[in-house]
């Protein structure tokens, strides 16, 4: 059987890897700041449905709520970046690709700050994801062009 928790990553997979294609082509005809205001009402509109048909415990901590509220913060103005990059002519094959390592520094920070160990096989995977980085963000040279004198 599979496991829920791999269920809902492989969604989260389909659904983020579409969405770096919707969010290329509305920065090609919209701002950055436009497009990111949408997505912005879109994840309202998600949230109030989720307020509406789940039930949901209100009481936390006030370090739990700061953190949450950080994580969304931090959240947003990830996605507003990566919107800005798409509209600075940036492919969505390129961008999403290398903003999608952020988990590279949830590592790194896991590693340095909770003390979490990485197995020989994990390193290797973390070399292979910045290999994959520098590939990614080459561009290839632009074709060369015969002069009209020639």
């Amino acid at each position: 059987m599979i496991p829920g928790w791999l269920i809902f990553a492989v969604i989260a997979l389909v659904l983020w890897g579409a969405s770096g294609v919707t969010q290329k082509l509305s920065t090609n005809h919209i701002s950055s700041q436009l497009s990111f205001l949408w997505f912005a009402c879109a994840m309202i509109a998600i949230s109030a449905v989720l307020v509406i048909a789940v039930p949901i415990h209100w009481h936390l901590r006030p370090v739990i709520l700061v953190l949450s509220i950080a994580g969304g913060c931090l959240n947003g103005l990830g996605a507003l970046t990566s919107f800005s990059a798409l509209e600075c002519g940036g492919k969505a094959s390129v961008v999403i690709s290398l903003i999608s390592l952020y988990p590279l520094l949830t590592v790194a920070i896991a590693v340095l700050f909770l003390h979490e160990r990485l197995a020989p096989l994990q390193i290797l995977g973390i070399v292979l994801a910045i290999a994959a980085a520098i590939l990614l963000s080459l561009e290839p040279p632009a074709p060369k062009t015969e002069s009209a004198g020639a």
